[in-house]
């Protein structure tokens, strides 16, 4: 059977929405829940760079509040004496003064890429700014736990397209917007007919192969994310609906340890305050509905929910009432289970600058090491190389 371009781009359509390697799939179709208290992680990226110095407010410090004369912040929510946080995330405001939200602040790397694809790259491979990776940090885990363990640490993501962070080498997440959708395009006719026939070119081999397995393991993905109803009232945002699918993933039996999420755009060049604000109430919102249904079943202990983004922004202001892409930013975990809570660490520097720069004292790879180690129980040195220490705040 000769396979046309058009019937090529299909195929490659719906194999992309999960990207997974044959064995990795394979491990999909097991009905093995965790096990009893296993720690679940789950990332959400701000992408697009946040403004880290809008988000959490040095309050006292006056070089903030010169050089951000239209856009500064002045009705903060305290955290401390110092520092204040968005009044947008009043939500983590509560967090913070229960002990379940610690800040990482001047979070960054050497030699800094203000490119967000290339600074974005470097997050999520977890490489030098000088050095070019193909796998992902969560990737790497992936492959770490396949090798050491009978099943296969399984990680999905609520996108169309996988990100770098989650493809390794020899194993790879899953990824998907929405369960329901991707159960009833695998069941069209028109694939599962396309699967039926066999084709021995090589690439086209694999995508056959892939749109088996997704076929196969779509609706395992569905009836698990409608196995556990939820009481829990969500926001109607995308954000929302995202952290919704999670909840009803957690709260089922499918083996996932790794969930992966996104909001944007944070790349506030113009009018930066209305943006931010309608980014961090959408965030506000569908945290606070995950964790409360997190709490209700007993199940926030075990959840470690971390932000990032690819960069921060510059000190000053522009022209535009926004910002201009920075460097260094700070990260938010939140957990039932964390062993150090609040502000883990200074604010940034605002008087020794890099040319308007922040200076990062925090190397993300450390945070990551620390999560690997300390959360997933992985070998961090195999799946990053680090080995400067980690950090004991979980």
């Amino acid at each position: 059977m000769l396979i046309k371009r058009r019937e090529f781009l299909k195929i490659s359509s719906l194999a992309a929405t999960s990207l997974m390697m044959p064995s990795f799939l394979k491990s999909m179709t097991l009905d093995n829940a965790l096990e009893p208290g296993q720690k679940i992680l789950v990332v959400l990226q701000f992408t697009g760079g946040n403004d880290g110095l809008n988000t959490i407010i040095p309050t006292k410090n006056d070089i903030y509040f010169r050089e951000r004369n239209n856009i500064a912040v002045k009705d903060s929510l305290a955290l401390n004496d110092e520092a204040g946080i968005n009044p947008a995330l009043s939500y983590f405001k509560e967090l913070f003064d229960s002990g379940e939200l610690s800040v990482l602040n001047n979070v960054g790397y050497p030699n800094p890429d203000k490119s967000h694809f290339r600074s974005m790259d470097i997050w999520q491979s977890a490489s030098k700014s000088d050095e070019y990776l193909e796998t992902g940090w969560l990737g790497r885990f992936l492959d770490e736990e396949c090798y050491r363990c009978e099943h296969p640490t399984q990680a999905l993501e609520v996108d169309d397209m996988l990100s770098l962070a989650l493809k390794g080498q020899n194993n790879k997440a899953f990824a998907f917007k929405d369960p329901k959708r991707l159960y009833q395009t695998s069941q069209e006719k028109y694939f599962k007919s396309l699967y039926d026939h066999h084709h021995d070119d090589e690439t086209v081999s694999y995508l056959y192969q892939t749109l088996g397995s997704t076929i196969n393991n779509a609706g395992y993905i569905f009836d698990k994310s409608k196995a556990k109803q939820t009481d829990q009232t969500y926001p109607n945002s995308q954000l929302g609906k995202d952290f919704k699918t999670v909840s009803s993933l957690i709260k089922s039996d499918i083996n996932t340890q790794v969930y992966y999420l996104s909001i944007g755009s944070f790349d506030t060049h113009v009018n930066q305050n209305d943006r931010q604000q309608k980014l961090f109430s959408d965030i506000n919102e569908a945290v606070k509905s995950f964790v409360a249904d997190m709490k209700s079943n007993g199940l926030f202990d075990n959840i470690l929910l971390m932000t990032f983004s690819e960069f921060g922004r510059r000190v000053a202001q522009n022209a535009s009432n926004g910002t201009d892409h920075g460097t260094a930013n700070q990260m938010f975990f939140i957990s039932g289970g964390l062993k150090k809570k609040g502000l883990l660490n200074s604010l940034p520097d605002l008087q020794n600058l890099n040319e308007g720069d922040l200076i990062y004292t925090e190397d993300f790879r450390k945070v990551y090491a620390t999560i690997l180690k300390n959360w997933l129980k992985a070998d961090s040195s195999k799946v990053l190389g680090w080995k400067n220490g980690v950090y004991d705040f979980i």
